[in-house]
């Protein structure tokens, strides 16, 4: 470019849409580009949507809205849409919403650089016609890897920098993993990293399979390169994300692959944490609980996609299982790591779904002991088999039981919660805000056993997650320190003991070094 030219990503959505963000950041800032934080201050701001549901792409819509209000204001020139609503609408969307000055699909992020200097310089780059992308991979797993190139986002990696011609004779080229192309986008220390895209299920309720594609592994190597360049960022805990984890492997020749990956991962320097989300219930195998449950620095955490209980409810939704082989996977669980966590999402008002079909999701809610649980009111959405079902639950009988089951939630999450008071949890510490107090005896003390931890009542804060509590869904710990003694600091993996719950947030007190952490106990067990 003859000038230097700023831009800003917005990112709405999951994370792998953040992923995404950070690939695009990174083939960006590789062509010159600066990058800003905030749009207002950007020559082009690049909205990263999601196309998942209604409310999703409502705040998309709002997001790009929001970025064009601000051409009248300040620097920006230009709003592009991204992501899975630009992915999923393309030329529709350009032609429903004028505001957004290019719309680009996922085949465009290879020549990210040169579509936005397109838009900048008010040219007109022609929105794509959406098509099936599971028609883009062959249809067995195996021949997948082998395939054409398919645009993957959050799988690019940097090409390999080419070999000096003036290497001294008998020494041959450096070889090695390339190097992902991804920028940082924040300072926090938790990062995601893609362990595939796509899915080979067909839920009847959900779009993504058409827009992202079938299920295709990234290598093993690749991951674990992006995870020691993540490290070398001062990342301390990696989330593995992607349509389905459980499947990882599988057009590698390798179902277990995971089990083998995980090890590799936590013993990479730097790393003290590894997640895995986006489980899948029907494909969780005994030797995948053993390694979630065993292995060091790997949490006990399990993100598992139930959506309901109900058998006909499942089998409508074209998935498996029962309450009673749900509640007896949480038994094999909890069996070999007590304390682990556990969340899940579920869909109310599911065409067909009847008042007997709501009794048993309440009843499986009842017993799961979930730490955290979404719900979502069902909606048909585009393309979807469900959408064509004819058994339909009335909208106002539908946000009934949504408010009754999301009423539910909170209140079993928060007894989960309380279950915690005694456990012993390592906490990543996330945050800290204003000047946070040590205890003494002056310190006003409330019932709940907190003292002087909250911002706002003098004592600042110091806001981290435990073991089970992912980032951004299932709430949060906040500190308390007793005693002289260093004070953690952002990225720090902290021992304390949980005094109080505040719904599904938890106080702890920081444990002095050296004590030891008691990491399966339980609150009966601290009790005594």
């Amino acid at each position: 470019m003859s000038e230097r030219r700023t831009v800003a990503l917005v990112t709405l959505g999951c994370a792998r849409n953040e992923v995404d963000s950070e690939e695009l950041a990174g083939r960006l800032a590789a062509d010159g580009w600066e990058l800003v934080e905030e749009a207002a201050d950007a020559d082009v701001a690049v909205v990263n949507t999601c196309g998942f549901v209604e409310a999703a792409k409502k705040d998309s819509v709002d997001a790009l809205l929001e970025a064009n209000d601000l051409k009248d204001h300040g620097r920006t020139q230009a709003v592009v849409a991204v992501g899975c609503m630009a992915e999923r609408y393309g030329k529709e969307l350009a032609e429903a919403l004028p505001e957004a000055d290019g719309v680009l699909g996922f085949d465009d992020y290879v020549h990210i650089s040169d579509r936005l200097r397109t838009i900048l310089s008010g040219g007109v780059h022609a929105s794509h016609t959406p098509r099936d992308r599971r028609k883009l991979l062959p249809i067995s797993p195996a021949e997948r890897q082998e395939a054409a190139e398919v645009a993957l986002p959050g799988h690019a990696q940097a090409e390999a920098a080419p070999a000096p011609e003036d290497l001294p004779e008998g020494v041959a080229p450096a070889s090695g993993p390339r190097a992902p192309l991804r920028r940082r986008l924040g300072t926090s220390p938790v990062a995601s990293v893609k362990l595939a895209s796509g899915c080979d299920r067909r839920c009847s309720f959900c779009a993504i399979p058409s827009f992202r594609g079938s299920f295709i592994s990234r290598r093993p190597s690749d991951v674990l390169g992006e995870t020691r360049w993540l490290a070398e960022q001062g990342v301390k805990e990696i989330m593995l994300v992607s349509e389905n984890n459980t499947s990882y492997g599988k057009d590698l020749g390798d179902i277990r692959l995971l089990e083998t990956l995980l090890p590799e991962l936590a013993a990479v320097d730097g790393i003290e944490r590894i997640r895995v989300s986006y489980l899948q219930p029907a494909e969780m195998r005994p030797g995948l609980i053993d390694v979630l449950t065993s292995t060091e620095k790997v949490a006990p955490y399990f993100d598992l996609s139930f959506q309901h209980s109900a058998p006909a409810v499942l089998r409508a939704m074209r998935r498996f299982g029962d309450t009673d082989r749900f509640l007896e996977l949480l038994d094999r669980i909890r069996a070999k790591a007590p304390q682990a966590g556990v969340r899940s999402n579920f869909i109310v008002g599911f065409p067909g779904e009847t008042e007997a079909d709501l009794a048993e999701l309440e009843r499986f809610l009842g017993e799961a002991r979930l730490d955290a649980i979404g719900v979502f009111g069902y909606s048909d959405e585009d393309g979807t088999e469900a959408a064509t079902y004819e058994d339909k639950v009335d909208p106002d009988e539908v946000a009934e039981r949504l408010a009754h089951i999301s009423r539910l939630a909170e209140e079993l999450t928060a007894q989960r919660a309380e279950e915690r008071l005694g456990e012993v949890v390592e906490v990543l510490v996330e945050e800290i805000g204003g000047s946070y107090a040590e205890d003494d005896t002056e310190a006003d003390t409330d019932a709940g056993g907190r003292d002087g931890i909250e911002a706002g009542e003098g004592g600042g804060s110091v806001v981290g997650r435990g073991a089970h509590q992912a980032p951004e869904t299932d709430g949060q710990t906040m500190l308390t320190l007793s005693g002289a003694g260093p004070r953690p600091a952002v990225g720090d993996l902290v021992t304390a003991k949980v005094v109080a719950a505040e719904g599904v947030d938890l106080v702890a007190e920081v444990l002095p070094r050296g004590e030891p952490a008691r990491a399966g106990a339980c609150s009966e067990e601290a009790a005594r």
